[in-house]
């Protein structure tokens, strides 16, 4: 049965079991936790879409274990840096008796020590962990902090990338590292074939400057005038850098109110039939890594055009199952819509190969390879 452990009240001897629906808590014996245990995984990453924020890679990968079994300990939702390491912290040592091995998220800036921290304790508790590197920004950060990032990785278990990005920028410090794509549910996105396209674009990021979204805008002005009908639906969460605000005033001195819907976000279920109902994915990104919205696109056989920044490339062949142009071309990107728009280019073909390319990171395909690291990482430390 799966479900997620915490500790029991009242007895520091005993553990319990949430069942998945949470009606029900267990209390199990220290022998029993003991075991349960074997078959216990703690998660360390973003975990906010209880509280409002947008559902990460790890929220899902938890969600697969718990159906394959396995018990599952996650940390953290909360949003502020000290509040979230200490809850962090706290999770490790108050659950060290329900997981035998660990999966850590490893991104830049702040988010690098809370990784950084919770690896030190896991040592002093003598579990092993596994690390995920994510984020486009990644390897830049690693030119200051080069040192700190090889004593981490060499101390893991296993070190996973979700793109060849990555992989070939940590190579040097891990010479193992193993290529995982983000895991997704491809059942949960419709997908349906586009020989032609229509005028009907989306854009899904959050609203920040890396990624870009006045481009998006811009590109809509660029068109507007050769496809009347063209309209653009802007998708994401307000990352508080005033990328939304500027976003929302560009709208207005360009006079695109009628072209430009922006939703401040959606719950992830509402999400496959909003890109279903498009035709044509843009990704104006001035910095990526492997982005789950755009295999999301993807999967729902969207036509997409992105800028061919960091690990873009790596997921997306131009011509093949996408299109690329240049870091913030909005010239490049309107011209590839209209070529699109007046069928100059074959759109099945890149529709039908975008569904092919989503396929590679189905769960089907990526858990197995996950359990398979977790499960040598536990042995390892079972011995």
């Amino acid at each position: 049965m799966g479900g997620t452990v915490s500790l029991c009240r009242g007895d520091p001897n005993q553990v319990c079991r949430v069942t998945p629906d949470r009606s029900a808590t267990i209390a199990l014996s220290s022998e029993t936790a003991k075991r349960e245990a074997r078959e216990g995984v703690l998660l360390i990453g973003n975990f906010l879409s209880a509280t409002g924020g947008k559902r990460s890679v790890c929220e899902d990968l938890a969600h697969e274990l718990r159906m394959e079994g396995w018990q599952t300990t996650c940390a953290s939702d909360r949003t502020q840096a000290l509040p979230k390491l200490r809850h962090i912290l706290e999770t490790i040592w108050s659950q060290r008796h329900a997981y035998s091995v660990a999966q850590v998220d490893v991104f830049s800036g702040r988010a690098f020590i809370w990784a950084m921290a919770a690896c030190l304790l896991l040592q002093v508790l003598s579990r092993p962990y596994v690390l995920t590197l994510h984020g486009g920004n990644l390897p830049k950060f690693a030119l200051r902090w080069r040192r700190s990032l090889r004593w981490l990785m060499t101390r893991a278990s296993a070190v996973t990338a979700p793109s060849n990005y990555l992989v070939r920028a940590f190579l040097p410090l891990r010479p193992d590292l193993q290529l995982l794509p983000n895991g997704m549910s491809l059942n949960g996105y419709p997908f349906r074939l586009r020989p032609h396209v229509s005028a009907r674009l989306i854009w899904v990021r959050s609203f920040h400057e890396m990624y870009n979204p006045i481009m998006a805008v811009e590109v809509v002005a660029a068109l507007v005038e050769l496809h009347p009908d063209v309209h653009l639906t802007m998708i994401g969460p307000d990352r508080g850098d005033g990328s939304l605000e500027r976003t929302r005033r560009r709208i207005e001195e360009l006079d695109l109110a009628h072209a430009i819907t922006i939703v401040p976000g959606v719950q992830k279920s509402e999400l496959p039939p909003m890109l279903d109902r498009a035709d044509i994915f843009i990704n104006t990104t001035n910095i990526d890594n492997a982005p789950v919205t755009v295999y999301e696109a993807l999967a729902c056989g969207l036509c997409v055009v992105s800028t061919n920044v960091g690990g873009i490339p790596d997921m997306l062949t131009d011509g093949t199952n996408a299109l690329l142009i240049p870091r913030g071309d909005v010239a490049a990107m309107a011209d590839t819509i209209d070529d699109l728009l007046a069928d100059r280019l074959d759109c099945a073909r890149l529709s039908g190969e975008a569904r092919r390319t989503a396929c590679q990171s189905d769960w089907t395909v990526v858990l197995p390879r996950w359990i398979s690291i977790l499960k040598s990482a536990r042995d390892v430390y079972a011995s």
